[in-house]
């Protein structure tokens, strides 16, 4: 399975359905990939984009903590496949004795990489596929509006008419 090399360019609003939008691109190339994310998830990323710091630990700020206190590092989270709208992701976890891979929805990888430096990939095959590039596409796997059916369209709309003002948090 080949995989792409991404990082987190921008957070910004579906101007339709005022969700919150995970934009990742390509580190050497021009192909984004669009994931529709709920609101604690975009703050979760959203306040490390930005670098605050809180009094006392947030959740994915907490896990990391464990994971710094355990010895284990994380090299990388993956985005490794799309289901019914669906993304999935997976977490490497390395420490001295042992590597795993654990599941986890998109959001959460990517605000624990932030974090702690992992690299971001995602499977080839998602950057192919046509619901990869659909604003009816969520972590949630719910459809935001069932009456388009040519995603690749309405992406492509959704970035047209998306006023740069909008854009929330721009790396």
């Amino acid at each position: 399975m080949t995989t792409v090399t991404m990082y987190v360019h921008a957070i910004t609003i579906d101007p339709a359905s005022k969700s919150p939008i995970l934009i990742l691109k390509e580190k050497d190339g021009e192909r984004t990939l669009p994931v529709w994310i709920g609101l604690l998830e975009a703050t979760a990323i959203a306040t490390q984009m930005e670098k605050l710091e809180f009094a006392r630990p947030m959740t994915h700020d907490l896990a990391v903590n464990m994971l710094k206190a355990m010895n284990i590092n994380m090299p990388r989270i993956e985005i490794t496949d799309i289901r019914d709208n669906t993304y999935y992701a997976r977490i490497t976890l390395v420490s001295d004795s042992s590597t795993a891979s654990v599941d986890a929805r998109p959001s959460d990888a990517v605000a624990l990489a932030l974090r702690t430096g992992a690299e971001i990939k995602v499977n080839e095959e998602i950057l192919d596929h046509p619901s990869s590039t659909a604003s009816a596409t969520t972590e949630a796997g719910t459809e935001e509006d069932g009456h388009q059916t040519d995603t690749s369209e309405k992406w492509r709309k959704v970035l047209e008419e998306l006023d740069p003002d909008s854009i929330k948090y721009k790396i």
